[in-house]
């Protein structure tokens, strides 16, 4: 690894394992109008979604944005790393690592796991470059919204699996798991 000088000479230096590049995923729900959510609060209820979302984040960091970690039925979700972004510096939640910015936040992660994005919004844009990998539940139905997802872009993201779910009875709309690889 190498970086440019003034002079237009090289300096290298050694690679510090610590900034070796962190296992970033994003799991979100998203309806097909890639609306995620209203109020600051979830479009829709589907059981087994929560429960992927429990089963695929459990022992990880998830890193969400304030609003998001207040909107959680239980703080902080249990048998995981809370890491909240704030901008507000020096402020502390309890029980919960804390970052003051997406680069603090990516240094701070676990450099050994996978790390979960988990929201809202405007945290899942500003990663959407900086992840590997997406965990997509695709609700097949159009909701209304105030908060959207980014489009994933087919130039970027490659669909490596996904599993229909159209017999779930608590829901009257079908949905979808997918996952996605950055090619």
């Amino acid at each position: 690894m190498h970086r440019e000088i003034a002079n237009g000479g090289e300096f290298n230096y050694p690679i510090d394992q610590t900034n070796m590049k962190k296992k970033i995923s994003i799991i979100v729900a998203i309806a097909e109008n890639n609306a995620i959510g209203k109020d600051n609060d979830l479009l829709w209820h589907i059981s087994e979604d929560l429960k992927r979302f429990k089963r695929l984040t459990k022992g990880h960091f998830v890193i969400m944005g304030k609003r998001t970690y207040y909107s959680l039925p239980t703080r902080p979700l249990p048998n995981r790393t809370n890491m909240v972004i704030t901008d507000i510096p020096n402020e502390q939640i309890d029980n919960c690592l804390m970052a003051y910015s997406i680069e603090d936040a990516v240094e701070k992660m676990d450099a050994n796991n996978e790390n979960f994005i988990i929201g809202g919004g405007s945290i899942y844009r500003q990663f959407m470059p900086l992840a590997d990998k997406l965990y997509i539940t695709r609700v097949h139905k159009h909701f209304e919204a105030d908060t959207f997802y980014p489009e994933i872009s087919p130039d970027e993201w490659q669909l490596v699996d996904k599993k229909d779910i159209d017999d779930d009875p608590q829901n009257d709309f079908t949905y979808s798991f997918e996952i996605y690889e950055r090619k």
